[in-house]
């Protein structure tokens, strides 16, 4: 029996014919797995870029067996802090692990667009994308305001306000920047009007993330 010998020019040709079949392949299989995957979009998936931030869903609190911290030097103040502000921080990062990422990108990606639409809410798809986001904001801040003030507040002896709380005073500064970013959105503000408040928004809402408070 003879052998069969390929030479090299055949050989190559095989390769490159192989490359090509196998990214085909590759192309058809990644189409299928994306019409197979979710029809409609995850509220807590990312608007894209051009897309209209979809509603987040409602939170309900639940019972867990989360438990506040009590770091240096709020293990001084531990004394001060009640049921109360237990049940409203407990229930503030049950809104915070699943929503605040969100809710935040999606402030940032409509500002993107409306600076892109030179701050005209008049331009195409604008308003409509403004009036997600506040959607998913007032959701945002009508969990939080009961909570927030239901946290303790006290004064020291320079008259200066403190929250006994671990990271109370952030979840307050939190929502009370969100409700500065809402009004300014609800109100058609350019992005400079609105930046400031949403930096801080974010700044809160990090210091939060590091505490590993909501853990």
């Amino acid at each position: 029996m003879g052998v069969w010998v390929i030479g090299a020019s055949a050989r190559r040709a095989m390769v490159r014919r192989d490359v090509v079949v196998m990214a085909c392949l590759m192309i058809v299989f990644s189409g299928a797995v994306m019409l197979s995957g979710r029809t409609g979009a995850d509220p807590l998936d990312p608007p894209g870029r051009d897309e209209v931030a979809p509603r987040l869903p409602v939170i309900v609190p639940t019972a867990s067996n989360w438990q506040p911290k009590f770091p240096v030097p709020y293990d001084q103040s531990r004394h001060e802090v009640t049921e109360a502000d237990i049940t409203a921080e407990r229930e503030m990062c049950q809104w915070y692990n699943p929503q605040y990422a969100a809710i935040r990108l999606q402030i940032e990606r409509f500002n993107d667009s409306l600076i892109r639409a030179n701050g005209d809410y008049g331009a195409s798809g604008v308003q409509e994308k403004a009036d997600a986001v506040t959607a998913n904001i007032d959701q945002s801040l009508e969990f939080l305001t009961p909570r927030v003030q239901a946290l303790t507040r006290r004064q020291d002896h320079a008259d200066d306000i403190y929250f006994p709380l671990y990271q109370g005073e952030s979840f307050y500064r939190l929502w009370e920047q969100m409700s500065n970013v809402g009004a300014g959105i609800h109100g058609r503000q350019p992005t400079w009007f609105v930046g400031p408040s949403f930096q801080r928004m974010m700044r809160f809402g990090s210091r939060i993330g590091r505490s590993h408070v909501c853990d």
